[in-house]
């Protein structure tokens, strides 16, 4: 089973709605393109297939600044340039199913930018 679809299980299990999911870069932008209503949180994973998710960040931001990402990764060389972009949290790769509940909690709580 893929974490993609562990994570989905996980934030569901804890009550929260995943719209989608994405197997690729390419997919998550033209997923991202189709809501009518955006997500509250957007949970991007750096290793990716076709874009990665620094690329995908870049787009989404540049649509819709005022997003929050929380991206997660556990290539640790990356996470100034990820802050830098606008993501609101960098979570290193492993952590728990708590820690992505608490990263969520807490950017539900962070201010809209506008």
């Amino acid at each position: 089973m893929s974490l993609r679809i562990l994570y989905e299980k996980a934030l569901s299990m804890k009550g929260y709605q995943v719209l989608t999911s994405a197997k690729n870069g390419k997919e998550a932008i033209e997923l991202f393109r189709k809501f009518r209503k955006k997500p509250d949180v957007i949970i991007m994973d750096h290793r990716m297939p076709l874009k990665d998710g620094l690329q995908v960040t870049k787009e989404i931001l540049e649509i819709d600044k005022s997003l929050k990402i929380i991206f997660i990764s556990a290539d640790n060389t990356i996470k100034e340039k990820a802050l830098s972009m606008g993501v609101i949290n960098f979570t290193n790769k492993p952590f728990s199913v708590q820690t992505l509940y608490n990263n969520i909690e807490n950017a539900l709580k962070f201010p809209q930018i506008c």
